[in-house]
């Protein structure tokens, strides 16, 4: 056929007779694949049918619904759903079978096996795409009785959401037909006895009829606007009258959940006069019920967002979400806000504003942070973030949040913290607009900058405000903030803004910050800079996240006194910051002379620093962020730091630190070097870093001695875990020794990564798994007994993925993994306990047919 179609069409309909004879009592699934494409073939491409269309039809549908189970170790690997598809694309690819077809699949959707049901209507749907008015016309009575038996009668969640599926396709079927002015309209007679069976249903909100008669109605507006206009027209002022007669929140709360559903398709095909809407909206969302107030919510969020809705209409159903910021759980008011701020600001402008603001001042206080996540102030300061969407109230909110900030002798650390989280979802929203992202970087930044750095200097005289301030847990949330104010500017704001910032930390230049005086000189990179030297953090904060093309002045003077600072620094905290800083630096400064020469010397402070002496922890993290910085970028030099470093897994002080450190190399780090702050991140860089460094890491292991051999596992396992998953099953092989011999180290950290990174192995390479079964059975259910309970939790999800291992392999551990996992269902930890219920039950099954 493919290669003398001219002379096979020429036999006629004599050709399309002797295939039916052929394929007549075809039963090899192999062959029947081929039989169906041959039959597709022959009615797509033009074969002459003649008067064997319904024979044609006959030989094919006779196997409908597929019921075929390949066999245990099929070579072929032809499964149900192959011969399935194949056949479905058979009959649903003529109107010329709607005649014989229709009538079969109304005969299997009325029959009792869920399988021939799904398939029908599933194929019902595939042929709604080619069929037209013509051909359902006869069959639409039997077929919409079919369909509303499915969805008001079914067990089964797969066949209602098939059978309204259908029901979709049916309508956007009859809305495509063009009709003449003699033709019947039968899309509105179709409706029309949709409507008959199901809109009567809508008034009886206590009966259990009502959501599939919703369900089915949706289901039919939602396949065209005539379909939708139709159906629409008719419900939405019924339901509207039925939420104005019922009075009970609960009948109200599911009148009002039919008419969220009508709402989201008039975003798709337009909508009718709103008043009425924000009528029983304001309703709603005024109700003391809470579950009625958040249906409420979500209705307006969908109504908002309607094209040319009128504003003064909506507006006063969003002024009502005010007053819900303020109640327990109002993250949904919180989300409807965020939503609606950018199309009805006014709304969320001034009033709203100033009584968040008012809040805040009567909730500011300490303690608070010691109550619920719920509390009053906590919400507030959430509210102000989440309406921050448009330029006219970012203006407006970040006021007030710095304000906050700056009233630190009243608040904790923790308040400061929420502060700054709210402060970095406003910053993130604002990248959506270059004037509001300007905005707020000229407003918050130098603000964050003179709070600290107030903070520094009252430090030195022990001033309480000082030491909340520099707390790293303060210092680590107000990062995100200066970054994201950061990442998105325009090259020429950048360089604005880096000209101020950067000679602020090398000479003290506090000119461009607003507070107006500092009782003492700024010199976080002097000796004697003391507590001023944690603010390394907000300098890498910025600096790290500017645009690669912005240029840095005395950026070779930063560089250096950031280096000096990492490796002589007696605060961990701040040699991380600033080996971080030279590291975000590093890695995107420009291949030459210059980079190379920086890079020695950087060297050489480095392999003097873990020789000996108090600081080699501080040496080591340097090493491991520059390793990290070259190794994204493909950095030659980065090979022999990954050497250097690998040669300390061995060392008895560094080595565990060192193995953790692979996990830093190989994951996504949430400040520095990533694509957000425009680092030069290389694609494959996991896979490069794998290939080049595993057979040494194994050569390691091998070669170790006892006391350091689980520190190469443990960075075996970080490597293997931020692998990509179909690098790791093709080199599976080679490496599911070690992984085992992993599981029996010591280590906790060691055996949580592995069974990590051995559990999605065991859904995606079963084959190879099954080789090990054995050794994988008695390690996990001994690590079900383990004192961690991360490491039970992770054993008994290994358990339960065991099951996708080939069943006979499984089946002679069978009473074994059952006797063992009864221990661990009376665990002390409800969470492992859950874990041990569903791996059992798992087990129980295994075997059982249908399974």
């Amino acid at each position: 056929m493919r290669t003398r179609e001219e002379e096979l069409k020429g036999l006629g309909a004599d050709f399309t007779f002797g295939f039916i004879q052929v394929m007549d009592g075809e039963k090899d699934p192999r062959n029947l694949l081929v039989a169906f494409q041959i039959v597709r073939d022959l009615i797509l491409e033009g074969y002459v049918l003649g008067p064997f269309v319904e024979e044609l039809f006959e030989v094919t549908s006779c196997y409908f619904p597929i019921d075929f189970t390949p066999p245990p170790n099929d070579p072929h690997c032809i499964q149900r759903e192959d011969l399935i598809v194949s056949l479905r694309a058979v009959l649903a690819s003529t109107p010329q079978f709607a005649e014989f077809l229709l009538p079969l699949l109304i005969e299997k959707m009325d029959s009792e096996m869920q399988s021939a049901k799904l398939d029908s209507l599933q194929t019902l749907s595939a042929c709604c795409t080619i069929y037209g008015q013509k051909e359902l016309q006869e069959f639409l009575p039997s077929l919409w009785s079919s369909l509303r038996r499915e969805v008001f009668q079914t067990a089964s969640e797969r066949v209602e959401a098939e059978a309204l599926a259908a029901l979709h396709g049916l309508a956007a079927c009859l809305s495509r037909s063009v009709l003449s002015s003699d033709t019947e309209d039968l899309l509105d007679s179709f409706l029309s006895g949709v409507l008959q069976d199901c809109r009567h249903h809508l008034c009886e909100p206590d009966m259990k009829l009502v959501w599939p008669s919703a369900k089915l109605l949706q289901a039919a507006a939602g396949a065209s606007f005539r379909a939708g206009h139709r159906i629409t027209s008719s419900v939405v002022p019924l339901l509207l009258e039925q939420y104005n007669q019922h009075l009970q929140s609960s009948q109200r709360r599911t009148i009002l959940e039919m008419l969220l559903g009508f709402l989201e398709l008039q975003q798709k095909w337009g909508h009718e006069d709103e008043a009425p809407l924000c009528s029983v909206l304001f309703s709603a969302l005024t109700d003391p019920s809470v579950q009625l107030q958040l249906v409420g919510i979500r209705a307006l969020t969908v109504l908002g967002t309607l094209p040319a809705l009128c504003p003064l209409r909506v507006a006063g159903p969003t002024r009502r979400l005010s007053p819900l910021l303020f109640l327990p759980r109002s993250m949904a008011a919180m989300e409807a806000a965020g939503s609606l701020a950018p199309i009805y600001p006014g709304a969320f402008t001034g009033r709203m504003v100033q009584r968040l603001a008012e809040e805040l001042q009567s909730g500011t206080g300490p303690g608070w942070c010691g109550r619920s996540t719920h509390s009053l102030r906590a919400r507030c300061l959430q509210a102000l973030a989440a309406v921050s969407t448009h330029p006219g109230i970012v203006q407006e909110t970040v006021p007030v949040l710095l304000q906050c900030l700056r009233q630190v002798p009243k608040a904790g650390a923790c308040d400061v913290v929420a502060v700054c989280q709210s402060l970095q979802r406003v910053a993130v929203q604002c990248q959506r607009d270059a004037e509001s992202c300007w905005y707020y970087h000229q407003t918050v930044v130098p603000c964050l900058l003179a709070v600290a750095v107030q903070a520094a200097m009252q430090e030195n005289a022990h001033s309480p405000v000082g030491k909340l301030l520099l707390e790293e847990e303060v210092l680590t949330a107000m990062v995100p903030v200066v970054s994201a104010a950061s990442a998105h500017l325009c090259p020429e704001l950048a360089a604005q803004s880096v000209s101020q910032v950067v000679p602020l930390f090398l000479d003290g230049e506090v000119s461009f910050l607003p507070q107006d005086s500092f009782p003492c000189p700024f010199q976080p990179f002097q000796v004697s800079g003391g507590s001023q030297r944690r603010l390394v953090a907000l300098l890498m904060a910025f600096v790290c996240s500017l645009p690669r093309n912005v240029p840095i002045p005395q950026q070779d003077r930063l560089l250096q006194e950031l280096l000096a600072l990492s490796c002589s620094c007696d605060c961990p905290f701040t040699a991380t910051a600033a080996a971080k800083c030279f590291a975000g630096l590093v890695n995107k400064y420009p291949p030459g002379q210059q980079l190379d020469q920086l890079l020695e010397t950087a060297v050489n402070r480095m392999e003097a620093g873990l020789a000996e002496g108090p600081l080699r922890t501080q040496a080591l993290a340097l090493l491991l962020w520059v390793t990290k910085a070259l190794v994204l970028r493909y950095h030659p030099l980065s090979s022999r730091l990954t050497d250097k470093l690998l040669g300390l897994l061995g060392d008895p002080e560094l080595g565990p630190a060192v193995a953790d450190g692979f996990s830093l190399l190989m994951a996504d780090s949430p400040d520095v070097l990533h694509k957000g702050c425009h680092a030069d991140v290389r694609i494959m860089f996991r896979q490069r870093f794998f290939t080049d460094n595993v057979p040494k890491l194994v050569q390691g292991f091998h070669a170790a001695g006892p006391g350091v051999k689980a520190n190469y596992l443990k960075g075996l396992s970080h490597v293997l875990n931020h692998l990509p998953r179909p690098v790791l099953v093709t080199e599976l092989p080679t490496l599911l020794s070690l992984l085992l011999e992993a599981l029996s180290c010591p280590d906790r950290v060691v055996q949580l990564s592995t069974l990590s990174c051995l559990q999605p192995l065991l859904l995606e390479a079963p084959h190879v798994m099954s080789l090990h079964v054995d050794t994988l059975v008695t390690k996990f259910l001994g690590l079900t007994s383990s004192p961690a309970m991360a490491i039970r939790i992770a054993a008994l999800q290994c358990v339960h993925a065991l099951t996708s291992l080939p069943i006979p392999a499984l089946l002679p551990y069978k009473p074994r993994v059952i006797r063992a996992l009864a221990k661990p269902l009376d665990d002390m930890k409800r969470l492992v306990r859950k874990e041990a219920v569903v791996a059992r039950g798992e087990w129980f099954l295994l075997g059982s047919p249908g399974r």
